[in-house]
């Protein structure tokens, strides 16, 4: 029952902390917490803890805790760590080679992909998933439980992860064209992983998280209407 009250608590404090309903620097109390959610302190103390693991919150020297604020630079290096990892995911999958059965797996879902990104079958919201599983298989071929972790740990912070930036792209005019090139490199991807060509397969996958760094650029400093579009970036103060 208490887990089931801090699962409940983590999804309403961190839907509250993206929406930026809860501002950052905010102060975090256990006892105002509780009386609000209605349950009792001990699962908003581990759904507390619960969002420091997640990056969102900070522990406070004089105990508690607050929204954590972040820089640009902030948000650009988690993205470039998280280029880093794939890039590092896409190489060792080619160096030590996959099976035919994830290859082909990792080729349905091109397919499915490019179905979604055809201008006669336009589907965002299935790119948007199909896109997100794309790099969670990403992540598996190399066979690496670590570094898997440490992928999903870097992507863990929303404005961070492999689709933050998808629904804000929506109200650029170039936007479907973006995806066709993101597309593009995620077939150039597969097929370097493929050929065995690790240093081809790790450039594409970093440059391809690169891409996420334009478009931080773009909200941040052409357009600040579509912030509100990508979960967490109120929480970037400059």
């Amino acid at each position: 029952m208490e887990t089931g009250r801090s699962t409940r608590a983590v999804m309403a404090l961190r839907d509250r902390i993206l929406a930026g309903a809860l501002p950052p620097g905010e102060r975090l109390f256990e006892v105002a917490l509780a009386e609000e959610l209605g349950i009792s302190r001990t699962p908003v103390r581990s759904a507390l803890a619960a969002l420091e693991q997640e990056g969102l919150l900070e522990r406070q020297h004089g105990g508690g805790y607050a929204v954590r604020c972040f820089s640009f630079q902030d948000v650009a290096d988690a993205i470039e760590l998280r280029g880093v990892l794939e890039g590092t995911a896409a190489r060792l999958a080619a160096e030590r080679g996959v099976t035919s059965r994830d290859l082909d797996a990792m080729r349905r879902l091109l397919a499915a992909l490019d179905r979604a990104v055809d201008p006669e079958s336009y589907d965002f919201a299935s790119y948007q998933s199909l896109n997100a599983e794309f790099h969670e298989a990403l992540a598996a071929l190399p066979g690496s439980q670590i570094l898997r972790a440490e992928i999903s740990r870097a992507g863990r912070l929303p404005f961070a992860s492999a689709s933050a930036f998808l629904q804000s792209q929506q109200a650029v005019p170039a936007f479907h064209r973006s995806l066709i090139a993101a597309q593009a490199q995620h077939h150039s991807i597969v097929e370097a992983i493929a050929a065995r060509e690790g240093a081809r397969a790790e450039a594409v996958a970093r440059e391809h998280a690169r891409q996420a760094r334009g478009n931080l650029r773009y909200v941040m400093f052409k357009d600040r209407s579509l912030i509100d579009q990508v979960p967490g970036l109120s929480l970037v103060v400059e």
